[in-house]
C-alpha cells in the first residue's frame, strides 16, 4: 500500500474584499486542493457567497479563530478548502473602498502570522491589499513586507520577486518602498552586507540551491564610472562584496543596471540584487507580470504573495474576469519553499546526528590518540558544511 503524501497547509488571506483578492484566493485554492491544504483566512459569509459566484461545486467549510486556536488545524479532505473566518466590520461593495474595512484585512494577516508562528501552517500567501485604506483607517502601513517583519520580530527582510520562463528570474532588493531621493542614505555598509548574507541563506534553506550566485548592480547609471557618476559603488557596495566573498558568499558586481539584465549575465546566476525597487522590478514585470511571485526573505515563516495589485475596476465587473495565475504561482511556490526547507531540517539534523555519534565514539578514544570526526577535514575547504546549511 502507497503511503499517501501530506499535503503542506498553506494560509491565504482574502486581501481587500472590494477587490479581486477574495477571487483569486478562492480560485487558486480550489484549483490547488489536491496537493495543497490551503486555508484562506477571511469574512467566510462572504467569501462563501463569492465561491458559489465562481463555481456553486467549490466546498468552503468554516472554522472560529478560537476552535483553531484551541485544537489547531483539523485534518480535512482534498475535497474541502477550510476558512478561518474572520468578520468583516461593514458589508462590502464590489471596486468601493471602505475605511471601515481597513482593520479587518490587517486581522486576516494578523491571524496568518499568527498561525504561521504558531506551526498551525507551514507557509502564508498573501492576497493584495490597499495600502490606503489601511493608513486611512488610522494604522501606519508601508506594505506587507514591513508589517511582516514588525510582527515576527525581524530586524531586517529581504523583498525578492521571481517569475519569468525557465530559468527562473529572482529579483531582490536593497531597498523597498522609499522615495526614490532616500535611497541613496538607505544603502550602508551593514545594511547592504546583511541583505546579501540573508539572499544568500534563504536561497540555500528555502530554495534548495548549494552554492546561490548572486549578481549585484551598482546604484548609479553606468554603475557610477568609476566615481565620476557617484561614489556609492566605491565606498559602499564594492566592499559589502568584498566581505560577503570573504565569508565564501558567491557575491559579484557592481555591475550597470541598464546592461545586466541581459540572457547572457542571467544565465550564470541564480538572484540579481537590485538597489533600488523600480530599478528591478520592472524588468522582471515585464518578462512575468501576471504570473510573478513576491517573496518576503529573512522572516521565521515563508510567505508568498502574489505580483499585483487589488485590481478594483476587474471587481467591479464581478467574478470571472481576474487572472489568478500569479495567485497560482505564489502558492506554487510557497510549497516548493516548504519541500526544500523540510528537506534541508533533515540534511542538518542528519549531520548534527553523524557529529553526536563520531563525537560520543571519540570519547572513547585513548587521549594519546587523535579522534578525526568523518568528513571535517579542511582538505577541501568545505567538509559537511559545504552547503552552509549546518
Amino acid at each position: 500500500m502507497t503511503e499517501q503524501i501530506k499535503r503542506p497547509i498553506i494560509a491565504i488571506t482574502s486581501g481587500e474584499p472590494a477587490g479581486i483578492g477574495p477571487e483569486i484566493a478562492i480560485s487558486a485554492a480550489w484549483r490547488l486542493r489536491s496537493a495543497i491544504a490551503s486555508v484562506l483566512v477571511g469574512d467566510a459569509a462572504f467569501l462563501a457567497m463569492t465561491a458559489r459566484a465562481i463555481e456553486p461545486a467549490i466546498r468552503l467549510v468554516a472554522l472560529s479563530l478560537q476552535a483553531v486556536r484551541n485544537g489547531g488545524i483539523p485534518d480535512f479532505p482534498a475535497d474541502q478548502v477550510i476558512v478561518i473566518d474572520c468578520p468583516l466590520t461593514v458589508p462590502v461593495t464590489a471596486g468601493q473602498l471602505n475605511v471601515q474595512n481597513g482593520r479587518y484585512v490587517l486581522q486576516t494577516l494578523d491571524i496568518a502570522i499568527e498561525g504561521a508562528m504558531q506551526g498551525w501552517f507551514d507557509a502564508i500567501v498573501t492576497a493584495p491589499l490597499q495600502k490606503s485604506t489601511i493608513n486611512d483607517a488610522g494604522v501606519a502601513f508601508i506594505g506587507h513586507t514591513e508589517y511582516l517583519a514588525e510582527k515576527t520580530g525581524t530586524p531586517q527582510v529581504v523583498m525578492m520577486l521571481s517569475g519569468g520562463d525557465s530559468p527562473t528570474l529572482r529579483v531582490a532588493l536593497a531597498t523597498t518602498h522609499l522615495a526614490l531621493k532616500d535611497v541613496p542614505s538607505a544603502i550602508t555598509f551593514d545594511h547592504l552586507s546583511r541583505t546579501i548574507e540573508i539572499l544568500h541563506q534563504d536561497l540555500q534553506q528555502k530554495f534548495g540551491l548549494a552554492k546561490p550566485r548572486i549578481l549585484v548592480t551598482g546604484l548609479n547609471p553606468h554603475a557610477g564610472e568609476g566615481g565620476y557618476l557617484g561614489r556609492e559603488e566605491i565606498d559602499i557596495i564594492a566592499p559589502a562584496l568584498i566581505a560577503a566573498q570573504a565569508k565564501g558568499i558567491d557575491a559579484s558586481g557592481p555591475y550597470p543596471a541598464d546592461t545586466l539584465f541581459q540572457p547572457k549575465y542571467l544565465e550564470r546566476a541564480d538572484c540579481v540584487l537590485a538597489m533600488y525597487h523600480d530599478q528591478g522590478l520592472p524588468v522582471l514585470k515585464h518578462a512575468s507580470f501576471g504570473r510573478g511571485v513576491n517573496i518576503t526573505l529573512g522572516l521565521p515563516i515563508i510567505r508568498t504573495s502574489v505580483d499585483h495589485g487589488t485590481a478594483l475596476d476587474l471587481a467591479v465587473a464581478g467574478v470571472g474576469h481576474a487572472d489568478y495565475g500569479s495567485m497560482i504561482e505564489a502558492i506554487k511556490v510557497a510549497a516548493q519553499m516548504v519541500k526544500a526547507g523540510s528537506a534541508n531540517a533533515l540534511t542538518c539534523s542528519a549531520h548534527t546526528g553523524l557529529q553526536a555519534s563520531a563525537v560520543s565514539r571519540a570519547s572513547d578514544v585513548s587521549p594519546e590518540t587523535p579522534a578525526t570526526l568523518p568528513n571535517a577535514s579542511p582538505a577541501n575547504g568545505r567538509g559537511e558544511h559545504s552547503d552552509g546549511n549546518g
